[in-house]
């Protein structure tokens, strides 16, 4: 004897409906819109906590290879960290002031290019090449265009980083508001380096089980992609900046740490740390003449070979694996659409999609026999 259908209640009855279906997905995904815009700045320190345990964690696991255990390695990580961050904060001190100097020298050797594009042309027409009548005009505009928008964007920053105006109290509140959240981010990431595979767990946890094994693949290849290529990244731009700095304290040129600083910082973004750092290096070796501006030259284009040829390919090979041009022009589109931040991510999304294409559309019965 077959028994009748159950009947439903009537939660069951009304959720049968697709619009009360959309009606409390929309409102449950308002609510949790707003939710997130108010506690944004939690869930910030909490990512970057989770970054800094993401990137100390093969050297955690190295250690713990080495039979050092987990607490003794994160102790070991923390005084790297806080070592690193007070070398970058003394750091910054000093090349703040010489980036100043700097900028504020830069219009006074714009000048001086004016009269070596003068010599230059003259020499270029009296061997009869044409088409430089306006070259010297077009060329020192676009120089002081370009030294008038750094110094009006940077300096008044720097100075008021540096200057001692202002209400004490008002700093310290600024200062202790910064420390408390460096101090608060710093705990997190101590416990989340800790458990860090439990905390992985508790997330995996929080998907439905049918999808477990398909959320930890894709955050594996995240892990290769993102992960891999900023580890690299830092550590490229590490060199560079370093390489740049000595590199023109060797050769003489005035704040040779503050343009290490912006080759090294830029160069998170590929390609573009030597073209910011080569433009007042030049300007600033003009005064000594043309040997020391193509010893600068040298520098620069050393540092991008050596970056092109070795650093990337051997760092960044197992975990981006893209073309220079496929790079350049991840960066131009990311550039258009979100600025500098969409530049910075553009390279590590395109190595993410690459791994996408690789991994579920090349094997794919679409791919393989048409749509």
């Amino acid at each position: 004897m077959i028994s009748p259908p159950k009947a439903l209640n009537a939660f069951q009855y009304v959720w049968r409906s697709p619009w009360v279906r959309a009606a409390v997905f929309l409102l449950a995904f308002y609510a949790a819109y707003r939710l997130l815009g108010q506690v944004m700045t939690v869930v910030v320190d909490f990512a970057v906590a989770f970054l800094i345990a993401y990137l100390a964690n093969p050297l955690l696991n190295w250690l713990e290879r080495g039979r050092v255990k987990r607490g003794l390695g994160v102790f070991f990580v923390l005084l790297i960290f806080v070592g690193v961050f007070a070398l970058a904060g003394a750091l910054l001190v000093t090349v703040a002031g010489q980036l100043i100097t700097l900028l504020q020298s830069l219009p006074d050797q714009v000048g001086r290019l004016g009269d070596l594009l003068d010599r230059m042309g003259g020499w270029l027409q009296d061997r009869g090449i044409p088409g430089l009548d306006n070259a010297r005009e077009r060329l020192t505009t676009a120089a002081e265009a370009y030294v008038r928008n750094l110094g009006t964007n940077i300096i008044p920053i720097l100075q008021n980083a540096l200057s001692s105006t202002g209400t004490l109290f008002s700093r310290l509140v600024s200062i202790g508001g910064i420390l408390g959240q460096v101090l608060l981010i710093l705990l997190l990431s101590v416990y989340l380096m800790l458990d860090y595979s439990r905390v992985n767990t508790a997330l995996l946890r929080a998907f439905p089980r049918p999808w477990q094994p398909k959320v930890l693949e894709f955050t594996t290849l995240v892990g290769t992609a993102v992960g891999g290529y900023v580890r690299g990244q830092l550590v490229i731009a590490t060199f560079i900046g370093v390489f740049v700095w000595l590199g023109l304290s060797l050769i003489g040129i005035p704040s040779a740490a503050a343009i290490g600083f912006l080759a090294g910082a830029f160069n998170i973004v590929p390609y573009l740390g030597p073209i910011i750092g080569a433009t007042p290096a030049l300007l600033l070796a003009l005064p000594f003449g043309w040997v020391k501006m193509l010893l600068v030259v040298v520098i620069f284009v050393a540092a991008n070979q050596i970056e092109g040829n070795f650093l990337s390919p051997y760092i960044l090979s197992r975990t981006t694996d893209l073309h220079p041009v496929t790079v350049l022009v991840a960066i131009l589109v990311g550039a258009s659409l979100l600025g500098f931040a969409g530049a910075l991510l553009a390279v590590p999304a395109v190595a993410l999609g690459k791994l996408l294409l690789d991994k579920y559309y090349f094997p794919s019965r679409v791919y393989t026999e048409g749509p």
